[in-house]
């Protein structure tokens, strides 16, 4: 997982071209007409993420109307041609619950990231905003609440012992006893991910249900074993009494070396859809999301991830680095 910045068009250059040796005149026109195509392709693979997302909702809501879909960074997904200068993508928007976001407020230390911040601005009175910001002192935390409440965001304040979402927060704000139904009904929310520091299933689950959030996401899996149907709804009942949504985790815009789906021969030759390196996760990968073996693993079929979350009994799917329009074709 990583937020992503997209400056969706070149700056421009101020440069007198004739006053340019013809050597670094051919440079310059080669390095603009790259940049060109890159950007183009990127485009280009944006709205096809904005389709693979909308194939995903309206699978899932062919099972369940009210399954909710929560696409994480990739904001300019939410405009038409993936420019946050055009007017929004109504069947993308219609498709998607909320936006999840990380780091907005915070990046360690206060980072107003005012690009995204302007987008999610012209959002927010359509769909609810989660926040994820990174903390590293947590004599901030309340500063993240609050900025993020100003905006009426939903923020979850993460410090640096929980930068991958493996701990339980001492305390729940902006806590509740309402019964929660619809994302829009949600004061705050719990990202839980990672199962590294409890020993058992159980234990997990029992940990969850000592807690008042609204809204909890967590991963399908507790290492390689699915949470059942029974499991998930144990969960959706707060401490209190409340009622609260439980959505799980899906990466979309990556394959995982960990995940069931993963073939033990792609060790020695990785299918062509698989692209690269995901830099900073070395058991990750940017693929070609748009090829159909991909899209099979993901929905369309009993097999398939997003049917094994239905099968779960979830509320919804919250789904992870939607941003791989990007990354296959640039870097950090």
């Amino acid at each position: 997982m990583r937020y992503l910045v997209i400056k969706n068009k070149l700056k421009k250059i101020s440069v007198n071209l004739r006053n340019l040796p013809l050597v670094f005149l051919t440079v310059f026109v080669s390095f603009s007409f790259f940049s060109c195509f890159k950007e183009k392709r990127s485009e280009r693979a944006g709205e096809k993420m904005q389709k693979f997302v909308i194939a995903i909702s309206s699978y899932a809501r062919s099972f369940n109307p009210n399954f909710i879909v929560i696409p994480q960074n990739g904001t300019e997904l939410a405009f038409e041609h993936v420019d946050a200068g055009q007017n929004v993508n109504l069947d993308y928007l219609n498709a998607i619950d909320g936006f999840g976001n990380e780091e907005i407020f915070y990046n360690g230390s206060l980072a107003i990231d005012n690009y995204r911040l302007s987008m999610l601005q012209k959002l927010k009175a359509d769909k609810p905003i989660l926040v994820a910001d990174y903390v590293d002192n947590n004599a901030n935390i309340g500063d993240a609440i609050s900025r993020n409440n100003a905006q009426g965001f939903i923020c979850f304040p993460r410090n640096a012992s929980n930068y991958d979402y493996m701990l339980i927060p001492d305390s729940c704000w902006y806590e509740n006893t309402s019964n929660i139904s619809a994302l829009k009904d949600a004061q705050n929310y719990l990202y839980l991910i990672s199962s590294t520091n409890f020993a058992t299933k159980q234990d997990m689950i029992n940990a969850i249900n000592a807690t008042n959030f609204d809204v909890v996401i967590i991963d399908l899996f507790f290492n390689d074993d699915e949470f059942t149907s029974a499991e998930i709804q144990s969960m959706k009942h707060k401490s209190n009494g409340g009622q609260r949504l439980l959505i799980s985790y899906m990466s979309i815009g990556s394959a995982e070396k960990y995940r069931y789906y993963w073939k033990k021969r792609w060790g020695l030759r990785r299918p062509w859809w698989i692209k690269r390196k995901y830099d900073g996760y070395p058991d990750e990968f940017w693929i070609k999301y748009w090829k159909n073996k991909w899209e099979e693993i993901i929905y369309g079929n009993d097999d398939s991830y997003t049917k094994k979350i239905i099968d779960a009994g979830f509320d919804g799917v919250y789904l992870d680095n939607v941003e791989g329009y990007y990354f296959l074709y640039y870097r950090d």
